[in-house]
């Protein structure tokens, strides 16, 4: 009987690390729910993930821009190689595309930093004025990260992340710029050489025959 007793516990044992890897393999490989972002530049392609789950109202508002074009022939109009690149607002020769969707509230209190590679919404001084343009971070930029409720405080909404094509992220930041003078205002920080994004879509999953 005691040797019965032991020969079981002995498979058990056997038995219980493969299942437990099991388990970490079906986590590691779960699929998101929603398709990434597939952004097409001059200078190569950028594929994006969505943080649905953590900014559901600033990915709602980005993908309605996606689906609506919004963003194909854009520029982006910003570039700095020690911060980040930015675009979503500017056609060629600096010229504003409008109209824009009503501004996004701010969700940057969903704990998400504004690391190397993510994703964030562009505002103005105004905590709830992000509308269409988007930055991408080329380095970890904790100075625009959410400290608190205050004004002052309130951080850049972080709604996804590059997944693949950071190579063409790095190319783009390391873009020679210029200032740009435009009826009395100007713009720094813009590329030379004009970097476009010439589409914009969601990648759906081919349709097996």
């Amino acid at each position: 009987m005691v040797i019965r007793k032991l020969v079981v516990i002995f498979i058990v044992l056997l038995l219980f690390p493969f299942a437990a890897a099991g388990a970490e393999s079906s986590a590691d490989t779960s699929v998101r729910e929603t398709p990434p972002i597939v952004m097409e530049t001059s200078m190569g392609t950028i594929k994006i993930e969505l943080f649905d789950k953590e900014a559901p109202l600033t990915t709602e508002n980005f993908r309605n821009y996606v689906n609506q074009n919004f963003y194909n022939g854009l520029i982006f109009h910003r570039v700095m190689p020690n911060s980040m690149i930015q675009g979503g607002g500017f056609e060629a020769e600096m010229n504003r595309r409008n109209p824009t969707r009503p501004p996004v509230p701010n969700e940057a209190t969903n704990g998400l930093k504004n690391n190397r590679g993510t994703v964030a919404m562009a505002r103005t001084s105004e905590i709830n004025s992000a509308t269409s343009q988007f930055f991408i971070n080329v380095v970890n930029n904790a100075s625009l990260d959410n400290r608190g409720t205050r004004p002052h405080e309130f951080g850049y909404a972080v709604f996804g992340k590059v997944v693949e094509g950071m190579d063409v992220v790095d190319k783009i930041a390391a873009t020679p710029t210029t200032t740009v003078r435009i009826g009395g205002g100007q713009f720094r920080d813009v590329p030379m050489n004009e970097v476009t994004i010439n589409r914009v879509y969601e990648e759906r999953p081919e349709k097996s025959e």
